[in-house]
């Protein structure tokens, strides 16, 4: 039998989350990989996740071979294992597809939580994401408003209420993209 450190908590805004099975104690702090290669983009989320008021370590990776290096790293001071990648698809050199079956062929991080953030909304996309493994996947949203919310309900579910997977960050990963 696993130790419970599940706590009730009477504060949570989310009617159905108060079941006491859905709230624990949230770690200090946690680490968010984001592989976007647009700068405005990644200006806006940086900014999001602060106007959420997230308790996050945002790292950045501006395409697909950057993350797999950032997740190859041994440097966990560095380049510590994240918690959640948020991985955008359209992207130079190694694309989003690519980090995702790539991570999905490491046995130390085959559990890495991946959300989906892109701009694409096609059905081939979505799909395709999902067969390789991406546990979410989100269309980037067209206002700065709309990205805060979206950034509040990544922290709430990822971040919060879901119970993630360990990834063995001891093992070190294969490149071979």
């Amino acid at each position: 039998m696993c130790p419970s450190n599940i706590t009730f908590n009477p504060s949570n805004h989310l009617g159905f989350l108060m079941h006491p099975t859905f709230t624990r104690p949230m770690p200090a702090r946690k680490t968010i990989l984001v592989a976007d290669d647009d700068a405005d983009d990644t200006f806006l989320l940086q900014r999001a996740f602060s106007k959420a008021g997230v308790n996050a370590s945002l790292q950045f990776a501006r395409d697909g071979h950057e993350a797999i290096r950032y997740l190859q790293s041994s440097d966990q001071q560095q380049n510590p294992t994240p918690d959640l990648l948020l991985l955008d698809l359209k992207m130079p050199r190694v694309d989003g597809f690519g980090v995702l079956q790539w991570v999905r062929s490491q046995p130390g991080l085959k559990r890495l939580l991946i959300t989906v953030l892109t701009s694409s909304d096609c059905p081939l996309d979505v799909n395709h994401a999902y067969d390789l493994g991406a546990n979410s996947y989100l269309v980037k949203p067209f206002s700065n408003e709309h990205l805060v919310k979206l950034v509040e309900h990544l922290e709430t579910y990822w971040l919060g209420i879901n119970f993630a997977p360990e990834c063995d960050s001891l093992q070190q990963p294969q490149y071979g993209t």
